[in-house]
């Protein structure tokens, strides 16, 4: 039997974006992961070694968003899915990357993916 770990709504700001307006102030993103992940011996030991760490991908969500220029949402969304299926475990990888603040009656614009093991 297989289980999903996921992260809701993590915002972050992040230089990202084609418009010159884009490329000189950061903007918030907003990033949900939904990963699964094959349950082999999840939580037999009460232990994290056997468990996909959510910290760890949220650090990773974390780190790409911090790393310099990304042109398109598309972009970020493929770094991070293939961070998490980095990790064997990990099946399949859904992220959704949405800019919170492009436009005032809208409230947010972005994509998600689905990347999995064949995808990657």
């Amino acid at each position: 039997m297989d289980h999903r770990v996921f992260v809701r709504d993590l915002v972050l700001a992040c230089s990202i974006g084609v418009h010159d307006h884009e490329r000189r102030a950061s903007q918030r993103v907003r990033i949900n992961i939904d990963l699964d992940v094959a349950s082999r011996a999840a939580s037999a030991d009460d232990s994290l070694a056997n468990v996909v760490d959510y910290e760890r991908v949220v650090d990773g969500a974390r780190r790409f968003a911090r790393e310099g220029h990304i042109n398109l949402v598309e972009t970020l969304a493929e770094r991070i899915a293939r961070f998490c299926l980095e990790d064997a475990r990990v099946l399949t990888a859904r992220v959704r990357v949405e800019k919170i603040d492009v436009f005032p009656d809208a409230a947010a614009v972005g994509v998600e993916i689905i990347r999995g093991r064949d995808t990657a």
